[in-house]
């Protein structure tokens, strides 16, 4: 969409005066959780999260059954390339939810989803080889991505704006049901020894979701966005940056680590400068210009959620190795990052105006705490269940409560900051962000714990160097979102 095709009452929005700011408290009505979860509201949100739910619980029973399906069929040199080829394809659904819904509507984007993520769960289950079972997960990625972008993308169809955040955060919590639920299901099929039961269960799962989805969701959308191509250029510099840095970031060799940085680095410079100049965008327009509020919005997202996910990845293994926990009581310690991140997103959804904001300046000053109380603490090291351990766990809920108490209202005022005709769009975007967010986040850690000695010298010295490096510098997320914070905060 172009700029002239903007009614002229609607301004690009800018920091100076926006929605989100420029209301009083009393303009701002208060919807409760009840609003949302009765009647045909509770029904369609139960739909809404549940894809979510379900692309949620398969990362994670993936990611558990994985060292199983390399001992079956083999391929432990393409281990690190399940993840990859997912997160990719998961992007490459994102990016095309949009456009299915215009093309569709709700109810037959939700059964195209469904179906594609089946057909992936399928191949997963019957794959005779690693090279086979990397497509069935390329298939299972897009069907994924097409879910956890339809639910965004959906909440301002089905839903007031008033009930905006709280829809948001219910979602949002399906991520914290998954890592009790995913490992949990996945370590159980490996257990038994039939790793290929736990795709096989999702089928019958996802087909009952599907009816409900039919069910209960709207044929078509009761406004349509502007129907343009797929901005293929932006897309495929987005999936060779995602590439370079996971590419980059399976090597053990810190030169290897910086070059794919490097290379995702000039790449996505050179994304921004496209997008920036296209009519044909992944984001809303005006997501790259300093002085939007949507710029605010999309740095206080990346911000907020790169400092857990680049974090969590390690935080298992700083336990085990640091502080004598079993690999089962790390796993689940490391758990509370999403904990935290799951009641911060429920507790704040209610909150309007002035509390709103509060909650989005909030949010970087918990993570601020809880990232500086595990670099002094982390590579201390100990023994058992101490104080210190409990300190740091604290710490760990603090740093998903910083995302959690924000991220309702930062998402619902990137769905309200976009342009008519942008909106689908905006909500497609969210998940395209976060799943690029996690892939960088992840890559950017591995160098990190690599320069910090976790591979040379190794060891508890190394580890405890990886950790000062890791939380040390990812310290500084918290630091830059606050600024995005009060920006968007103040309009």
């Amino acid at each position: 969409m172009t700029t002239r095709d903007v009614p002229p009452d609607r301004p690009l929005q800018t920091l100076p005066s926006n929605d989100l700011s420029s209301r009083s408290p009393a303009d701002e009505p208060t919807a409760s959780w009840s609003d949302l979860l009765t009647g045909t509201n509770g029904v369609r949100a139960l739909t809404l999260a549940g894809g979510v739910g379900l692309h949620a619980i398969n990362v994670y029973i993936g990611t558990t059954i994985m060292p199983s399906v390399v001992g079956d069929i083999g391929g432990l040199d393409l281990y690190a390339w399940n993840t990859t080829i997912f997160v990719v394809a998961s992007i490459i659904g994102s990016v095309y939810a949009a456009k299915l819904l215009q093309h569709t509507g709700p109810r037959l984007a939700y059964m195209i989803a469904a179906a594609t993520f089946t057909l992936g769960a399928l191949g997963c289950a019957v794959a005779p080889s690693m090279p086979i079972l990397l497509i069935a997960r390329f298939v299972q990625g897009l069907g994924g991505g097409f879910l956890f972008s339809l639910a965004y993308a959906m909440i301002r169809v089905v839903f007031p704006q008033t009930l905006w955040p709280r829809a948001i955060a219910l979602i949002s919590g399906m991520w914290g049901v998954a890592t009790l639920v995913g490992p949990a299901v996945g370590g159980t099929f490996a257990e038994l020894g039939v790793w290929r039961a736990a795709f096989w269960s999702l089928a019958p799962i996802t087909a009952l979701f599907a009816v409900l989805a039919t069910l209960v969701l709207p044929r078509r959308s009761p406004d349509h966005d502007d129907q343009s191509a797929v901005p293929l250029l932006q897309l495929s510099l987005l999936v060779t940056v995602s590439l370079a840095i996971s590419a980059g970031s399976a090597s053990p060799e810190l030169i290897w680590n910086v070059a794919g940085i490097a290379v995702a680095a000039v790449l996505l410079t050179a994304l921004i400068v496209v997008e920036r100049q296209a009519t044909r965008r992944l984001l809303p327009e005006g997501s790259f210009q300093p002085s939007t509020m949507l710029a605010a919005l999309y740095g206080m997202m990346s911000l907020l959620s790169v400092t857990v996910v680049s974090t969590e990845v390690f935080v298992p293994l700083f336990l085990q190795v640091l502080h004598g926990q079993s690999p089962l009581a790390a796993g689940y310690l490391a758990v509370l990052m999403g904990i935290g991140w799951t009641v911060g997103s429920l507790g704040s959804s209610g909150a309007t105006g002035d509390r709103s904001r509060r909650a989005m300046l909030a949010g970087p000053v918990l993570q601020l705490v809880g990232m500086a109380v595990l670099l002094v603490l982390m590579p201390r090291g100990g023994e058992g269940f101490s104080i210190q351990l409990g300190v740091m766990c604290l710490a760990m809920v603090m740093i998903g409560l910083g995302v959690g108490v924000a991220w309702p209202h930062v998402l619902a005022g990137i769905l309200k900051a976009a342009r008519p005709g942008e909106r689908d769009l905006a909500g497609a975007s969210i998940t395209t962000v976060q799943l690029f967010v996690a892939a960088l986040g992840a890559a950017l850690a591995g160098m990190l714990a690599n320069i910090g000695g976790l591979v040379e010298p190794g060891g508890i010295e190394g580890t405890a160097g990886a950790a000062r490096w890791l939380f040390g510098v990812f310290l500084l997320g918290p630091v830059i979102c606050l600024f995005s914070a009060r920006r968007a905060a103040r309009g």
